[in-house]
Parts: C-alpha cells; structure tokens; sequence
C-alpha cells in the first residue's frame, strides 16, 4: 500500500491523531506521514508526490478535509478520511470511521466512487456552508476549545445578540428565487453539519443539486423543538424553516462573514454558488 499517504491536521482534536499512528506504521510501512504546517504546506506535500500516491489520506476535521480535497478535485486522485475533528460531519455521510484497519480493507478493495462538491465565488466546499448566525458561531467557536457542548454554549450566547441579516437569492437566469430577513442560510451539498445535525435531511452528495437552507429567527423558547427535528431529521417541518434545491445560485447580502465547512471566512456579495457535478472520487467499499 505505498501509493497511499497521510495527512495530518496535528491541531484537530488536540493530537487526537496519535493514537492511530501504530495501526498506520504497521498496516501502511512505506506510506509517507505529513503533518501539515498550514494549507499551503500541505499544497506542497500533495504536489511533489502526485506522480506516485493515488490515495491520500485526510486525519483531521471537516476543514481539513476539505482542504485537502480542493487539491484532487478533476483527478483520478482518491480521498480517505480518518475523522478526529468535533462534528466529522462529512465523514458521517461517507461513512469513514476512526478505523485505520477499516479503512485499509475499503483501499484493498479498489472500489471508489464520485461526488459533487461546490464552489462559492472561489471559495471550494464538500459538505455545509452559510451565511448569518451559523457563521458568526463559527467564528465564535475558533476561539474556545472544540467540541459539542462548548459549540452549543457559543450558540446560546450568541443568540440573543445576533439580529437577522437581509439576504437576496436568484437564480441563474436573473429572477429571484427569494428575498427577505434571516436568521441563517445553508448551502448544503451532504444532510448534515456534523455529530448528527440535518440541516438539509433531503440531501445528497450524488445528485447534481444543492439544497438551499433558510431559516427565519424564532423565538428562544422555540429553541428546544428547532434542536430535537434538527437532530432527528426532520427540520423541514418547522414552520420557520424554507428549502430549494438548485445546481446553482446568487446571493446578495450585506453580511459578510461566512463559514466554509464549518471554518470562518469573510466573503464579499455578490456571492456566486454552483455545483461541481461528480468533480472527487472518493475511497469506497
């Protein structure tokens, strides 16, 4: 297995990537490890070992992930993951596992498959992105130690001081497909953020569409009901909540903070979103 590599986000998780190393040296002795410095050392890695690796192994979080998977898009390149980030939501929906010896049987047996992934102006994304209270969390949250529960005290906190931001959407063609006051807008290309939230419970990573997510601000004392169909997949029927599905759209909004796969980024409208159909090839079986 020496056309397989590994790379490593060391900050995910607090060096949660050590305990997989042995499995790693035994199972996969001539693979190069790398542990990643920024993004554009792991740009560096993947490139001067393109010509001899076909599988390149991401260990970290969704960001990680998906930082990494901007790089093989358009290939015959295959990604793996071992998730050890907070919410591994990408991961969950391509069911990779904590599993080093799991995931060595899926690169024997050969088997891949393609999924879309998305641009946002020149911003690349696999799994859930938006703009608005998510976003702001998320900026938030890089400044307190991961993990679900301090992900929720963030949000709490954050709620009540978060007024709603003015957003347009259109489609291709000029019209606009929506326009109003909200609290939060998902561009969802998989079901869900990530430890079993569904943003977006009709999802798919294999179907040329997004799944565009609105979500109007609610009272607080509504928060529990939006928490239970948010983690039991049914979100849809909240009253308070609307869905298209679209291969592509603009949005225009005086927000600018963002988040890409859960990391925080500023991004100036006009805000352009499309679907990159079947563009990475993902390790299966």
């Amino acid at each position: 297995m020496n056309t397989t590599a590994f790379i490593i986000n060391p900050n995910s998780a607090h060096g949660k990537y050590q305990q997989f190393l042995p499995a790693i040296h035994r199972l996969f002795p001539e693979s190069p490890i790398h542990i990643s410095k920024s993004k554009h050392d792991t740009e560096e890695f993947i490139k001067s070992n393109w010509e001899k690796i076909d599988y390149f192994i991401a260990i970290g979080g969704d960001g990680t992930v998906s930082s990494i998977a901007a790089l093989l898009i358009h290939s015959d390149k295959k990604l793996g993951i071992i998730p050890t980030g907070s919410g591994n939501g990408f991961a969950k929906e391509t069911n990779f596992e904590q599993n080093v010896i799991a995931l060595a049987r899926k690169i024997q047996s050969g088997k891949s498959t393609c999924i879309d992934t998305f641009m946002i102006n020149d911003h690349f994304g696999i799994n859930v992105s938006g703009v608005g209270f998510d976003a702001f969390v998320a900026k938030e949250f890089e400044k307190t130690r991961r993990g679900l529960i301090n992900y929720i005290k963030v949000s709490l906190r954050s709620y009540f001081q978060f007024k709603e931001i003015p957003v347009k959407g259109m489609r291709e063609d000029g019209t606009v497909l929506f326009q109003g006051n909200f609290l939060f807008v998902e561009i969802a290309n998989s079901r869900q953020f990530g430890n079993n939230a569904f943003i977006a419970p009709n999802a798919s990573l294999q179907d040329g569409l997004l799944d565009i997510i609105l979500v109007k601000k609610f009272p607080w004392w509504q928060s529990l009901q939006f928490g239970y169909q948010l983690f039991a997949g049914k979100i849809l029927r909240n009253p308070s909540v609307e869905h298209f599905t679209l291969s592509a759209l603009e949005l225009h909004t005086s927000y600018t903070t963002w988040h890409i796969d859960g990391d925080y980024i500023e991004i100036q409208s006009p805000v352009k979103i499309t679907i990159q159909r079947n563009s990475l090839r993902l390790i299966s079986g």
